[in-house]
């Protein structure tokens, strides 16, 4: 791996190189960032640099013994701290490396959803049990095996509870010589501020919608108006993006369920209403936000096609034609409650709330603002 593998976030890569490149790196970092942003990769990248026997100016060679052995996640002295979901079998990630080190590998972009449909414990909750952290204080202890540093990623620190969180504050500010913690977090409001105050944090964006776009191009080989299409729903989120054109093939089309909503909302033929809402139900959460997150860029782009700059409009192609039609039903009357009713159905869905009652009543809500004049 190498710091161009990562989508975006080049101040946060500049100071990491320039860390390693003036042998000023910190012994406990903290990259905090959102799913999709690449705190996890740019991490591990991180690691593959400060180990890397013959660094270049701008990052890892990719070459040699040491990044070789990071770049299967194998190396002695790195190790791997990430939620589970402990069971008598399972108490700590020791006993989830070989499956984390593969998901991992398959997609540098994991995040928690993933990582737990992986282990088919999407139902469970994702923790760092308290035994973890005997396990940190125990690998820390011993000196290095290859006569370098220690280092210690722990993604989604936030996992922890307060009695794992603090078996850790001693180490964290007093670690073994050579020893670096990185974690890698999701969520810092999460965090013990005891812990925020041990680590120096590295902030991680949003991508732009033209990073993630030029990404799925340059690593997927997909076309423009797919790559562009992706980016549009990942709303800043390239995991989310990587999700979407994975699934492309076997996705209900974004336009034409769209579609589909809005003339059965107008015309509210009730048998076919309820044929939608159990064809939508049964795909699944992360298609439900991507419709929601679609209809959200088709109500937003309607606006800027009523009231602002045609150029502004991010629909193209077919989706362009269909918006010329559709505009006319949105207005300064209804769209900000649109607006509002569809982020709050995308924020149930996260929730796990039930897909059916959702959508009936953002049908029949609908229904009422789009007959607003």
């Amino acid at each position: 791996m190498n710091y161009n593998q990562i989508i975006g976030q080049s101040e946060p890569k500049h100071r990491l190189i320039k860390m390693v490149n003036e042998g000023r790196v910190p012994h406990a970092l903290l990259f905090s960032g959102h799913d999709g942003s690449g705190n996890l990769p740019t991490a591990i990248v991180f690691a593959q640099h400060l180990f890397c026997i013959t660094k270049l100016a701008d990052g890892p060679c990719g070459t040699c013994n040491s990044c070789n052995k990071i770049s299967k996640l194998i190396h002695p002295d790195l190790h791997l701290v990430f939620p589970i979901a402990k069971t008598k079998s399972i108490k700590s990630s020791n006993d989830l490396i070989s499956e984390f080190r593969s998901a991992f590998l398959q997609n540098h972009y994991l995040t928690i959803d993933s990582w737990f449909n992986e282990l088919k414990a999407d139902n469970k909750q994702p923790i760092i049990p308290v035994e973890e952290s005997n396990d940190i204080i125990k690998k820390l202890s011993y000196t290095s095996f290859e006569g370098s540093y220690k280092i210690m990623i722990i993604w989604q620190p936030e996992r922890m509870n307060a009695e794992a969180a603090n078996k850790l504050l001693k180490i964290l500010e007093e670690p073994p010589d050579q020893t670096i913690f990185i974690l890698v977090s999701n969520n810092t409001e999460k965090l013990l501020p005891t812990i925020i105050s041990r680590v120096q944090q590295i902030t991680f964006q949003q991508c732009s919608e033209d990073e993630i776009s030029n990404g799925l191009i340059k690593h997927f080989g997909v076309s423009d108006e797919v790559s562009k299409q992706s980016a549009l729903l990942a709303n800043g989120n390239y995991a989310e993006a990587i999700l979407i054109l994975t699934n492309n093939e076997e996705s209900i089309s974004f336009l034409n369920n769209f579609q589909n909503f809005m003339r059965l909302t107008l015309r509210f033929d009730c048998g076919k209403v309820l044929q939608w809402i159990d064809d939508n139900a049964a795909t699944g959460r992360e298609k439900q936000k991507q419709f929601l997150q679609y209809a959200l860029e088709v109500f937003r782009d309607s606006l800027m096609f009523n009231y602002g700059d045609k150029n502004l409009v991010r629909l193209t192609g077919q989706e362009y034609q269909f918006l010329e039609k559709f505009a006319p039903f949105i207005n300064h009357k209804n769209y900000e409650t649109l607006i509002n009713e569809f982020n709050q159905n995308y924020y149930y869905v996260e929730r796990n709330a039930n897909p059916k009652i959702l959508f009936m009543d953002l049908m029949l809500k609908t229904n009422e603002l789009i007959h607003l004049k």
